[in-house]
């Protein structure tokens, strides 16, 4: 039972604990932590590693004047925590509750609402500018950052522009091994240098005073003398990749020693220019299932109560669209020596872990480096080979300069296969998928497409690795299901007519499909006969067979689980407005110009009205017909 979380309202009463208290206050955040994930899923390895650290970080700072970004930010929670928000506590990641990512409009302790990673430390130093620029030059900046977030382009750039600010900057490298995946490349193993290396700070800083104490005496003794001294430096000073950049590094230090870390925060608060805190600390630590098995932790399903083993049924879950897309993709790379798959750090996330190990010289995780990774598919494809870029939605964003000049510009053929496009459900307004359809169909090249069911996604993938121009593939993150009828073949560019009717038409664009023919066969029962198309391509998009059922049809609804600017009906309006075709009679169905809140996934559909109850509801109003879909339904 918490005894001291409650009475915290915010970070300032911190400030009259023990040291026995803060280490007590650490075990009430895990203890919490552990009660949420007994009855959803949530964040939690990733928390439970960041508990001292973020009670030393409050403890240390004012940030009420200081600044304090997480990134990627689904470690906030012992954050959210110790800023007044315990009693909500219970509401996090449910509809009109706590956001499992910062979130500015729930405390002035989240300054963004950040869901990707690598952005920090630009934003950090985008602030201490500020703050200097604005007289507040006394504020510190931080930024907290995890070791498999550090490689992004986007950290690196800003390194290299750190040592020109006026402001004070603060980087927290949280190394803990980790991504959501065990992390990858020459930065992990820098890091895992660094934290080997027995020369910790304070043994390092007195070799290298001694050092500047060695007297010259002139050329050569002088040169011979500096390269020895530049030499040792730079075999005892393990952050010297960070000191060349004008960042001043120290560390590594244990993050789950609350004194420790307050003694070296408050060093650090003291360094003239950025400065780089290297702090080690394990994913899961406090709970030894999540610390054994922290990819399986990362965001587990409901653990029941603290202790119980997970079920092993769990780990895979029920079928997918991710699970048909990796099966696809093997099935494709078993055909084909020539295709691969890359993917960016989500190789958990997207189901990837038997294609890394039955295809080890085919299967690339790049780290969370999209912008690398979709260059790199080009480079690939142009040397002859057959890339799959396996990815979030949300997170291709990130490559769009990429998609663009690398691959739609050259006509390579690169298959973007878009995993969690749509709504996300409890991740929230970062994750939705919603933008793909808008940003994929305006390049030239491009073949844009999405499945109805589950086995079209199958001959979906067998077409795109078969396909000489650049294509994406969008799917939700959702049970996948199949429907029953006589399959159309999978052409180019052609829709499937499943049902013709003359009372209206639903064309719908993606995994709706089944939804669509519920609301179809329930307007059948009321004498609606309608016409419902599965549309597959927006690009090609098949005038041939939609818009002769524009001019024919009394209304039509297009159903789209993405955004409707620039989306499929959007595409539709377009087509019809160049043929000359009326369209006034078109209603759209998707997600309108706002960024959607977390929240159940059928429930957010429903608000939507891009449920089968939703689409029927629409289509009796723009029919004439008042009675209401029975709830029964």
């Amino acid at each position: 039972m918490a005894e001291l979380l409650p009475t915290i309202k915010s970070p300032e009463d911190l400030q009259n604990f023990t040291t026995a208290q803060l280490n007590q206050l650490a075990g009430e955040i895990r203890e919490v932590l552990c009660n949420l994930v007994a009855t959803r899923t949530a964040h939690f390895a990733s928390n439970l590693g960041v508990v001292e650290l973020c009670i030393a970080l409050h403890r240390t700072f004012d940030f009420k004047q200081d600044r304090l970004i997480w990134d990627t930010g689904h470690q906030v929670y012992p954050h959210k925590l110790v800023t007044g928000r315990y009693d909500q506590f219970n509401t996090m990641r449910t509809k009109g509750g706590l956001m499992g990512y910062p979130n500015p409009s729930e405390s002035p302790y989240d300054l963004f609402m950040t869901g990707h990673a690598g952005a920090s430390v630009s934003t950090v130093m985008g602030l201490a500018s500020g703050d200097y620029l604005a007289g507040h030059g006394d504020r510190h900046a931080v930024a907290v950052i995890g070791d498999g977030a550090f490689p992004c382009g986007m950290v690196f750039e800003a390194l290299n522009n750190a040592k020109t600010l006026k402001g004070n900057l603060i980087i927290i490298l949280n190394d803990n091994k980790m991504s959501i995946c065990p992390r990858v490349g020459g930065v992990a193993d820098y890091f895992d240098r660094l934290r080997m290396n027995p020369f910790y700070t304070g043994f390092k800083h007195e070799i290298v005073k001694a050092l500047n104490m060695v007297p010259v005496f002139g050329d050569p003794t002088e040169r011979f003398l500096a390269q020895l001294k530049e030499g040792v430096k730079a075999g005892l000073h393990g952050g010297m990749l960070f000191e060349e950049l004008g960042v001043n590094y120290i560390g590594p230090i244990d993050g789950h020693n609350i004194p420790l870390l307050r003694k070296y925060l408050e060093m650090v608060k003291l360094q003239k220019g950025p400065t780089l805190l290297h702090v080690v600390t394990e994913k899961g630590h406090g709970y030894d299932p999540a610390a054994e098995d922290p990819v399986y932790y990362h965001t587990p399903p409901a653990i029941c109560k603290p202790g119980d083993a997970k079920e092993e049924e769990k780990r895979e879950g029920s079928k997918a669209y991710t699970n048909y897309a990796r099966d696809a993709i093997a099935g494709a790379m078993r055909r084909n020596e020539k295709v691969t798959v890359l993917t960016a750090a989500m190789c958990q996330g997207t189901k990837m872990e038997p294609l890394r190990d039955e295809f080890g010289d085919r299967f690339f995780d790049t780290g969370i480096c999209e912008s690398h990774t979709v260059a790199f598919a080009a480079g690939q494809a142009k040397a002859g080979l057959r890339p799959v870029v396996n990815i979030y939605s949300t997170f291709l964003q990130r490559s769009f300069d990429q998609v663009f000049q690398e691959v739609a510009l050259q006509d390579l053929p690169v298959v973007f296969t878009m995993d969690r496009a749509g709504i996300t459900a409890a991740d929230g307004p970062t994750h939705h998928g919603m933008y793909d359809v808008g940003y994929m169909r305006m390049f030239p090249n491009m073949i844009v497409m999405a499945p109805g069911d589950a086995d079209e996604l199958t001959a979906m993938i067998d077409f795109a690795v078969e396909a000489d121009h650049p294509t994406a593939i969008r799917y939700p993150k959702t049970n996948a299901e199949n429907i029953k009828r006589d399959r159309a073949p999978l052409e180019l560019g052609k829709a499937e007519v499943l049902k013709r009717g003359q009372d209206g038409a639903v064309i719908c664009y993606g995994a709706q499909l089944s939804e669509a023919k519920k609301a179809v066969e329930l307007l059948s029962k009321d004498g609606l006969d309608i016409t419902l198309v599965n549309a597959r391509f927006v690009k090609p998009f098949d005038a041939e067979t939609i818009l002769p059922i524009l001019r024919e049809s009394p209304f039509v609804i297009t159903v789209e689980e993405g955004a409707l600017l620039t989306g499929f009906g959007s595409a539709l309006l377009e087509e019809a407005a160049d043929a000359g075709v009326d369209a006034s009679h078109v209603k759209r169905l998707g997600i309108p110009d706002v960024f959607v809140q977390h929240g159940d996934r059928a429930e957010i559909l429903a608000e939507l009205q891009l449920d089968s109850l939703g689409i029927a509801t629409v289509c009796r109003q723009l029919a004439g017909v008042e009675r209401k879909v029975s709830s029964s339904h």
